[in-house]
C-alpha cells in the first residue's frame, strides 16, 4: 500500500511549485570546429620552417614541427563550458566586475602571441552568473585569431545576449608581438579597447563606476 503524505505537506508542495520558477538549463558552449589535422599541421610546419632556412634535420629540431602543430592546435582549442546562470533572488543591482581575467590569443595578421587581461562586469538583471564563466567566455573567443577590437566586443555582446543583463563592460588591455617584437619594436606598449552596454553606455554614474574600478579613465 502506499503511504500519501499529509495533506499540509501536500498544500506546501503545491504552493511551492507555484511560487517556484522551474531552474533554467544550463547552456552548453561548445567551440565549431572542422577538425584539426594534426598531421597536416606538422608536415606544413616542417615546409614552413625549411622555406626559411632552418634545418629541420638536427637533433634539437628534429621535433619542433610538431610541436609547433600542437601548440597552435592547443591556442586554437576553447575547451567546452556550462554557461550556469542563477536567479537574483536578492534583486542585486549593482556592479559584479572580474578584473585581471588572462587573455592570450594570436593576431590573425602575424599568427604573433597577444598576451593581456581582461576587466569583465555587468549589472545584473533577473539572472547572475557563475563568476569562473566570465573568464569561461574570454578564453573562448579568444582561442582563435584575432583582433583585439573584435574580441573585446564578441565577448561584450555575447553576455549582452545570454545573460540578459542591464548592462555590460568589457576592457582589454594587451601587449601585441607583433608591434613589440617585429616592425616598429616598440617595446613595452600595450593596447587598450573598451565596449559598454546597456546602462554601463548610456548611464554616466554607472559608465564612470565601472572604468573607475577597472582604473580606466573615461
Amino acid at each position: 500500500m502506499t503511504d500519501f503524505p499529509a495533506q499540509t505537506s501536500l498544500r506546501s508542495d503545491l504552493l511551492d511549485q507555484e511560487t517556484t520558477a522551474p531552474a533554467r538549463p544550463a547552456l552548453r558552449v561548445v567551440h565549431e570546429s572542422d577538425g584539426i589535422d594534426l598531421a597536416a599541421a606538422e608536415a606544413a610546419a616542417g615546409r614552413f620552417l625549411d622555406a626559411l632556412g632552418i634545418d629541420t634535420a638536427s637533433e634539437s629540431l628534429r621535433g619542433t614541427p610538431g610541436r609547433m602543430a600542437r601548440a597552435y592546435a592547443e591556442l586554437f582549442s576553447p575547451r567546452p563550458f556550462d554557461l550556469t546562470t542563477f536567479p537574483n533572488d536578492e534583486g542585486y543591482d549593482e556592479l559584479v566586475l572580474a578584473r585581471r581575467i588572462p587573455v592570450r590569443t594570436v593576431c590573425e595578421h602575424h599568427l604573433l602571441p597577444v598576451v593581456g587581461v581582461a576587466h569583465v562586469g555587468y549589472l545584473p538583471g533577473a539572472r547572475i552568473l557563475g563568476l569562473s564563466k566570465l573568464a569561461r567566455v574570454v578564453e573562448h573567443f579568444a582561442c582563435r585569431p584575432q583582433v583585439q577590437e573584435r574580441l573585446t566586443k564578441q565577448v561584450a555582446e555575447w553576455l549582452q545576449a545570454h545573460l540578459e543583463p542591464k548592462g555590460v563592460g568589457v576592457v582589454i588591455e594587451a601587449e601585441h608581438s607583433c608591434m613589440t617584437l617585429r616592425g616598429v619594436q616598440a617595446t613595452g606598449s600595450d593596447t587598450l579597447t573598451s565596449t559598454l552596454l546597456g546602462l554601463l553606455r548610456s548611464d554616466a554614474r554607472s559608465r564612470g563606476e565601472f572604468l573607475a574600478l577597472t582604473r580606466v579613465t573615461s
